[in-house]
């Protein structure tokens, strides 16, 4: 079964009203509340305004960070680099921010000592892409990054609101999908009014992991099962393409439930469906070669 995580800060209470931000004073606590909820990793939540705070910035946080890896037996296997929504790694005219590119190598060395397996790269929002010239300047940063990225074993996920074909075309003229790979949100497609049947048929071998969250049409954050989102289509989708990653939960809270009775709930939730989709693919498989 796929490792179930969730994205860092989310079973604390929200910072500075925040719906997603690191938990600079908090962040030790998440360990054993994730393992409290049956969670096996953690995302990590890598930010511009807290870089200076976050332990990834310095060896001794490093340390920390991998002592209580092994005290609660979560792990962290993924960074979320919200950071370059701020700090883009290509500016509006297309042109590749050294300074940016640069940070992001140094990212890579200090998460792979954690044991990060991949960082998700946002470009979303303030950080979208919205001409032919940022995309080509984004195909060109990541080939730039890509040896830094093979000596440090990490994957580089790219979350976009980009169209299907039009996301595959830069994972696959940045490296084939050998280290770029799709982090495909739920939530974000669905606001989008993507269809995740289109979408999956052709990102489907793309896709190195998954946020699960829910959206209604052109609307935020909603508890799962609330909003657009076509979970079994997606799940069906998905496993159907051999989807073998993490699923990192990054649902909203339920007014009803704590943070760890919401990270159960939620975790219960995608087992559900995505067991389904698993004996689906199976009885599909088992009639093809009967």
């Amino acid at each position: 079964m796929n490792p179930i995580g969730i994205m860092q800060g989310r079973l604390l209470p929200p910072v500075g009203g925040k719906i997603q931000a690191f938990p600079v004073d908090g962040w030790r606590q998440e360990f054993a509340l994730a393992a409290d909820a049956g969670l096996c990793c953690i995302e990590w939540v890598y930010e511009a305004n807290a870089a200076a705070a976050n332990p990834l910035a310095s060896d001794e946080g490093v340390e920390e960070i991998n002592r209580l890896v092994d005290d609660s037996g979560v792990s962290v296997r993924s960074v979320c680099a919200d950071y370059f929504m701020k700090e883009l790694l290509v500016a509006p005219d297309g042109t590749a921010r050294d300074a940016s590119a640069e940070h992001l190598v140094s990212l890579m060395g200090r998460a792979a000592a954690i044991g990060v397996r991949h960082i998700v790269l946002p470009f979303v929002d303030e950080s979208s892409m919205r001409s032919a010239g940022e995309v080509d300047g984004v195909v060109e940063i990541l080939r730039s990054v890509l040896p830094a990225a093979e000596r440090a074993g990490v994957e580089l996920h790219l979350e976009t609101d980009l169209g299907a074909d039009q996301l595959a075309s830069l994972v696959d003229r940045s490296d084939g999908g050998v280290r770029v790979r799709v982090t495909y949100d739920i939530g974000n497609e669905a606001s989008l009014g993507y269809e995740p049947e289109e979408a999956l048929s052709i990102l489907g071998p793309r896709v190195g992991s998954v946020h699960v969250k829910d959206r209604p049409l052109g609307g935020g954050t909603v508890p799962l099962g609330t909003g657009a989102a076509d979970f079994d289509t997606c799940f069906r989708m998905l496993a159907g393409a051999g989807y073998s990653g993490r699923f990192i939960l990054q649902a909203a809270r339920r007014q009803a439930c704590d943070e760890v009775e919401t990270a159960r709930a939620d975790r219960e939730f995608v087992l559900r469906r995505w067991s389904a989709a698993l004996e689906h693919r199976e009885g599909r498989v088992a009639v093809s070669d009967a």
